[in-house]
């Protein structure tokens, strides 16, 4: 089966997966730094662009968010978002993991999406 008849019957290789499950992994220790790696590098596998792109999109929102609760640290409600905004971002990585690893389309849920 040739790469072109495997996109059509969906099924997503082992290297897509690996690629897109260590782009979500990534993203939980370095931030958007490996979701853009891949998103710019792996142009030629549309499931490994999309996961890094939803990685990349997490990222972004994630360090809007860690901003935000910065800024209102001043206020005290800060911090008290900061470890929120941590343990959201642990799991939504792990989700994503999860998800690639299995294959599966993963979309980040509460995510700003800036890059489309």
């Amino acid at each position: 089966m040739s790469i072109e008849e495997t996109a059509e019957v969906g099924v997503v290789s082992q290297e897509s997966k690996n690629f897109a499950l260590l782009t979500w992994i990534g993203t939980l220790f370095f931030g958007f730094i490996p979701g853009l790696i891949v998103y710019l590098v792996k142009t030629d596998d549309a499931y490994v662009r999309g996961q890094a792109k939803e990685a990349l999109n997490w990222s972004i929102t994630a360090i809007i968010a860690y901003v935000a609760a910065f800024i209102l640290a001043f206020i005290v409600i800060g911090a008290f978002l900061i470890p929120i905004i941590a343990i959201a971002h642990l799991v939504i990585c792990i989700m994503g993991a999860v998800s690639t690893s299995k294959g599966n389309d993963f979309r980040a849920p509460l995510t700003i999406r800036l890059i489309k």
